[in-house]
């Protein structure tokens, strides 16, 4: 209940404002609670009224099952068990991941001190907007450019994985 003060000389007055009966619909405050057990989820709709609160269920989702979609975690760590230990040299793989982490680290560092340098920042944006529109104008605006970026990024594919 809201409470309107109004003031005059040296007498206040103290005066209940009464709210309107209406219908108000709020469906922001409540949240159910979480059931990791239950396939379905309904949202509840509040409608407050000037007699009191009603709950109306306005929409029920149900979860369906449909397995090609879903990802099965059991094969998925069990499939990295075994290329794990398919490898032959362990520690090598370890240098690399530790090293990839370190160069995203130093990465981000570089970045930093170039972003508090005050002009720079623009400028290095005006160079990747050049570059971006330069590699568009070069392998993706015309098909046998396309065609070109494909198979030069077949032939990186193949030396990666040592197959050329």
């Amino acid at each position: 209940m809201a409470i309107s003060v109004a003031a005059s000389s040296s007498v206040a007055v103290i005066v209940p404002r009464v709210p309107a009966i209406s219908t108000r619909c709020s469906a922001v405050p409540y949240l159910p609670p979480r059931s990791f057990g239950r396939s379905s989820f309904t949202v509840p709709l509040k409608l407050v009224s000037g007699d009191g609160l009603q709950k109306v269920e306005l929409m029920k989702t149900r979860a369906s099952s449909d397995e090609t979609s879903s990802i099965d975690t059991n094969e998925l760590i069990t499939d990295l068990k075994e290329k794990w230990d398919g490898l032959e040299n362990k520690s090598t793989v370890l240098v690399y991941g530790g090293g990839a982490i370190v160069a995203v680290w130093l990465s981000s560092i570089v970045v930093g001190a170039i972003n508090s340098v005050p002009l720079l920042p623009k400028v290095m944006e005006l160079v990747g907007l050049g570059y971006t529109g330069w590699f568009v104008y070069r392998y993706l605006l015309f098909k046998s450019s396309r065609k070109e970026l494909a198979e030069d990024i077949e032939s990186l594919k193949k030396k990666i994985a040592g197959s050329e």
